[in-house]
């Protein structure tokens, strides 16, 4: 049985239809690929996968569960994190504060003075822990904003590890990368999934063809296409658009 699963989504905003009868199936411990032109609804998909929009039509699952309609905060606690097309970090925070905001250590603890908690050498340790599975342990007391630009992504990836997830949607990573943060990247992910099922949306299609077990193309708000990245390469859909000159 798949980890993850939708069926039949539908999202609609006044008169667009965005999403029509999307399906999608993760399986635990795969890196599944979403990908598709600019406007197709791919991150639509993620916001109502991860409940940030409530699906007009359709059911969501996730290791066995309904959480069709459920809030984002109450998905991300069951075990799905997220991260975006547009980063969300605090600047004026060194590396470490950042992943401590995120860990649910932090949360159950707060209503402990703020400063205070940032002292728990339980919680430092653990946000320590997050940093090294990026790469990042030896930059966590640098001020956020002093990362290069393949850095933060790497730190945004682990404030969504610190709510201890079993599966990572991961909107975009590469998105402003150069070739070096990208290759670092490639090698992050394949660390990271030796632990965790991870949903990407993707537009470097070389990228994603190297990494994805499964790929789904989505197109007009539909899935057009799924399959391994060598039969997508075959697929008369895939071959007809401008994704098949690098399929």
């Amino acid at each position: 049985m798949a980890l993850f699963r939708a069926e039949g989504i539908q999202k609609r905003f006044g008169a667009r239809v965005v999403l029509e009868n999307i399906t999608l199936s993760i399986e635990a411990g795969s890196v599944h690929g979403i990908m598709g032109p600019n406007g197709a609804g791919k991150t639509t998909c993620f916001h109502v996968l991860t409940g940030h929009h409530a699906p007009d039509a359709g059911r969501i699952t996730f290791d066995g569960r309904d959480i069709t309609g459920l809030k984002p905060h109450v998905i991300a606690r069951l075990g799905v994190s997220r991260s975006f097309q547009m980063m969300n970090l605090f600047d004026d925070a060194v590396v470490i504060e950042n992943v401590m905001l995120a860990l649910p250590a932090f949360r159950a603890i707060s209503g402990r003075p703020f400063r205070t908690s940032f002292g728990d050498s339980r919680l430092i340790e653990a946000a320590l822990e997050v940093l090294d599975q990026v790469g990042l342990a030896e930059r966590a007391w640098h001020n956020a904003k002093s990362l290069s630009y393949g850095d933060r992504r790497a730190l945004e990836i682990a404030v969504a590890l610190a709510a201890e997830p079993r599966i990572l949607f991961l909107d975009e990573p590469t998105a402003g990368l150069g070739a070096k943060a990208t290759q670092n990247l490639a090698q992050l992910i394949r660390r990271l999934r030796q632990r965790y099922t991870i949903c990407l949306i993707e537009h470097d299609m070389r990228f994603l063809f190297e990494l994805a077990d499964r790929i789904s193309v989505i197109h007009w708000g539909q899935v057009i296409a799924e399959g391994a990245p060598e039969a997508l390469k075959a697929n008369k859909w895939v071959a007809r658009s401008a994704l098949g000159e690098v399929a």
